[in-house]
C-alpha cells in the first residue's frame, strides 16, 4: 500500500473496507454477521458509484444504534400471513437485515402463489432498493420493491412539503452478466446526493431543490432546509404519492408526515414503511426464454442509433454495473467520509484504518 493522497478521494480496497464498516458496527453490539451484511450494503453502493447510499451513512446509523432510535433485532416479526400476502414488523431494525428477509419470503411466496407481497411496518433505512430488486431476478423472479420517506417534495404549486421522494426499484431476470434494474428515487436528486455536496462544500445543480420559500437554489444546505423537486413535475408526485400509501396502508405502518426525519433526533424512530414484490416468471412462461428477451431488448438499446456527440447507449442499471467493473474492487472514497469513519473508530475503539493507507494509482480507482 502506497502513501496517502492528501489532494483527492482515498483510494480503498473495497474488502478491507467493508471489513473496518463491519468492526465499527460489530463495536455497538452488532452480531458479527450481522455486522458483516450492513457493511456489505453499504459498500456495495459506493462500488456502483452511488455513495449517498454508501458508507457515508455509517456515522447516522451507528448514532440511531447507540441513541436507541434503530434496533440490534437480526430480523422483522411477522405480523400476518394470507397466501402470497405478508405484513412483518421490523422493529425499527437496520433495513439491510429486514430487506433481505423480506425478500427472500416474497421470493418463497411467489414461489407457490406466483407473487408473493411483503408490506413491513416500523422500518429503518435500507440502502439502495435495487438491492433487494435484484435479489428477486437473480432467483427468477420479477423484483419490486419501493419505500416511502419524510415529507421531502411539495404538491406541483405548493409552497409545503407534502410527501417523500419515495424510492422503487424494478429488476428483472436476463441473460449475460449486465443486470436489467431501474432504481430511482421520485425526486430530481437523492437527498442523499444534497448531503454529500454538503459534505464536501460544493454547489449543486438549481434544478434539484428550492429553498423554504420556493425558490431555485445551489446551495446545498438551502437545499436540505427547504425542497426537494419532483423528477417530472407532476408525474413525479403523483408517482410519489402511490408510494407513500401502498408502502404505509398495507403494512398499517407510517406514511406521510408519520415517517420521521431520517437526519433527525437520533432518539426518535425513522419509522418508513416497505413494500417488497416478487413475481415468478415460471408461473408465466419459460424462464430461460424471458431472460433471453430481456438481454435481447437491452441489447437493442444499447446498439440503438446515438445523437450527435453521444459514445454510447445503456439499458436500466447497466451504467451502476459498468461502474463496479470500472473500480476493479476498489471505491474512491471522499476525504470528509474517511474523516468520518476514522472518527468513529477513535471513538470506538476499532484499530486499524484501511481506507487511510493507499491513493490513486495512475490515476484511476
Amino acid at each position: 500500500m502506497s502513501v496517502q493522497d492528501h489532494n483527492g478521494p482515498h483510494v480503498v480496497v473495497a474488502s478491507e473496507l467493508i471489513g473496518f464498516v463491519a468492526r465499527l458496527f460489530a463495536a455497538v453490539g452488532l452480531p458479527s454477521d450481522a455486522a458483516a451484511e450492513v457493511a456489505s450494503g453499504l459498500v456495495e453502493a459506493d462500488l456502483e458509484g452511488l455513495p449517498s447510499h454508501g458508507v457515508m451513512l455509517a456515522d447516522m446509523y451507528i448514532s440511531r444504534l447507540r441513541q436507541g432510535s434503530v434496533s440490534r433485532e437480526l430480523g422483522a416479526a411477522v405480523v400476518s400471513e394470507h397466501d402470497g400476502a405478508v405484513v412483518l414488523d421490523a422493529g425499527h431494525a437496520l433495513g439491510q437485515l429486514t430487506g433481505r428477509q423480506a425478500m427472500t419470503m416474497a421470493i418463497e411466496k411467489s414461489r407457490q402463489f406466483g407473487a408473493g407481497i411483503v408490506s413491513v411496518r416500523h422500518g429503518f433505512h435500507f440502502g439502495t432498493a435495487g438491492r433487494y430488486a435484484q435479489q428477486a431476478a437473480q432467483f427468477g423472479c420479477i423484483g419490486i420493491v419501493m419505500c416511502n420517506t419524510r415529507p421531502l417534495m411539495p404538491a406541483p404549486g405548493g409552497a409545503e412539503r407534502v410527501v417523500g421522494n419515495n424510492p422503487f426499484a424494478i429488476a428483472l431476470p436476463t441473460a449475460g452478466d449486465i443486470p436489467v434494474v431501474l432504481d430511482m428515487a421520485t425526486s430530481e436528486a437523492a437527498m442523499g446526493k444534497i448531503r454529500m455536496a454538503e459534505k464536501a462544500g460544493e454547489p449543486i445543480p438549481p434544478t434539484w431543490a428550492v429553498t423554504q420559500n420556493g425558490q431555485p437554489t445551489t446551495n446545498p444546505s438551502e437545499a436540505i432546509a427547504g425542497m426537494l423537486l419532483p423528477a417530472g413535475g407532476a408525474k413525479g408526485f403523483g408517482l410519489s404519492f402511490m408510494i407513500d400509501l401502498m408502502c404505509g396502508l398495507l403494512s398499517q405502518g407510517a406514511f406521510g408526515s408519520q415517517v420521521r426525519p431520517l437526519y433527525g433526533d437520533p432518539r426518535l424512530p425513522y419509522d418508513c414503511s416497505h413494500m417488497f414484490i416478487a413475481v415468478d416468471v415460471a408461473h408465466f412462461c419459460d424462464v430461460d426464454g424471458f431472460r433471453q428477451s430481456v438481454a435481447s431488448a437491452a441489447e437493442r438499446i444499447r446498439t440503438g442509433k446515438r445523437a450527435p456527440g453521444v459514445d454510447r447507449l445503456f439499458a436500466p442499471g447497466e451504467p451502476e454495473w459498468r461502474r463496479r467493473q470500472r473500480a476493479n474492487g476498489k471505491i474512491l472514497l471522499d476525504p470528509a467520509v474517511a474523516t468520518m469513519l476514522k472518527t468513529l473508530a477513535d471513538e470506538l475503539g476499532v484499530p486499524g484504518y484501511p481506507f487511510l493507507n493507499m491513493t490513486k494509482e495512475n490515476g484511476n480507482a
